[in-house]
């Protein structure tokens, strides 16, 4: 690594944190304000309010990075620019794409950060923030229903009235259909909880419709083998964008078992395993912004497009993925276009002013 390598990556890697940390501490401050509304419900305190906050930060870095790349990219180009560091960088015989290739350690960098923060850090501390809500305010994970949730699972139909944020059931319901679809037996239990592998029910009562009689058995606990895990729980209580990509294939492949829609976490998918590498496309797309009347705006002006192009990205992104999902199209291309757009843009202005 040469010294005008060195030198830019320190440049762009100093501006994004600082754009970084003054969005995570702009959007902290909004989820304050936003809980001190449920301060006071049952044990919810201001440390559990600070709490909830700090949990939430993985989230916002996740969310941020590559509008924090974007921003901070297009200050330092201004910079730069406005101080002809680029021009002297050209006239020595350094071309923009050398300039944008050179940059490929900070932008590893960011995508690595995003990957880890996204799919170890984040799910986790997203779950534990919920949940500490939850528990506070006394509450259960909302329900779908006022009879709770259903979920189809194999042959049985299973109706759970309240999930608790420790991922425990109360009031299950499973009624369990033959071949012919016609209901054989139905089994009701106080509390479920899941160990090796399965679910131990607690205070059974068991009824089994036969041809002729109708017979009803109460047993104090036993098991229950379900397609069902605590871990899919975890869309009950955080969307899918924020659950990690290990989860999120579970639950999908439960859904596709028991022929249920999709699409919504397919998108989530595919956009988590997109996600991680926008930081290295958005800076392919801030360089050309240097190079573009260099003396002019400065890098306020610059510092200034990029948070609205910033914008733009998320409002084109959250528009197709819903038009995406309206038009039933293939999840990967829902998440890909915007990629692509950007990419192209940031690529096609890289090769026209390198022949100018």
């Amino acid at each position: 690594m040469n010294q005008i390598t060195k030198y830019l990556n320190k440049e762009f890697f100093i501006s994004i944190v600082i754009i970084m940390l003054g969005l995570i501490a702009l959007f902290s401050f909004f989820d304050f304000i936003q809980e001190i509304n449920d301060l006071g419900k049952g044990g919810y305190g201001l440390t559990q309010v600070f709490i909830y906050v700090l949990l939430s930060i993985p989230g916002h870095i996740y969310e941020v990075i590559p509008l924090a790349v974007l921003i901070g990219a297009m200050y330092t180009v201004g910079t730069l620019s406005q101080n002809s560091e680029f021009t002297v960088m050209r006239s020595s015989g350094l071309s923009i794409k050398k300039i944008a290739a050179s940059l490929i350690y900070v932008g590893i960098f960011f995508c690595f950060l995003t990957f880890i923060i996204g799919d170890l850090i984040s799910p986790n501390s997203e779950k534990n923030a919920q949940q500490l809500k939850i528990s506070s305010t006394d509450s259960v994970v909302s329900q779908e229903f006022k009879s709770g949730f259903w979920i189809k699972d194999g042959k049985s139909f299973v109706n759970i009235e309240n999930v608790l944020p420790d991922s425990s059931l109360e009031d299950i319901h499973i009624y369990e259909f033959d071949k012919d679809f016609k209901l054989r037996t139905i089994v009701n239990a106080k509390q479920g909880l899941f160990e090796d592998g399965q679910w131990k029910l607690v205070d059974i009562s068991l009824t089994t419709l036969e041809a002729e009689k109708v017979t009803s058995t109460n047993i104090e606990n036993g098991n229950w083998k379900s397609l069902i895990r605590p871990e899919m729980m975890n869309a009950l209580i955080i969307s899918p964008e924020k659950m990690s990509t290990i989860n999120l294939l579970k639950f999908i492949n439960y859904l596709k078992l028991n022929n249920q829609k999709v699409k919504r976490y397919e998108i989530a998918l595919w956009e988590k395993l997109i996600h991680p590498i926008m930081p290295l496309v958005m800076l392919l797309f801030a360089v050309p912004f240097g190079f573009l009347q260099e003396r002019s705006g400065g890098k306020y002006l610059k510092m200034f497009l990029g948070i609205i192009i910033g914008i733009s990205y998320q409002i084109l992104n959250t528009m197709i993925r819903h038009i995406g999902l309206l038009n039933d199209w293939q999840p990967f291309l829902s998440s890909l276009i915007p990629t692509i757009i950007f990419l192209s843009i940031g690529l096609y202005l890289i090769f026209k002013i390198e022949r100018l």
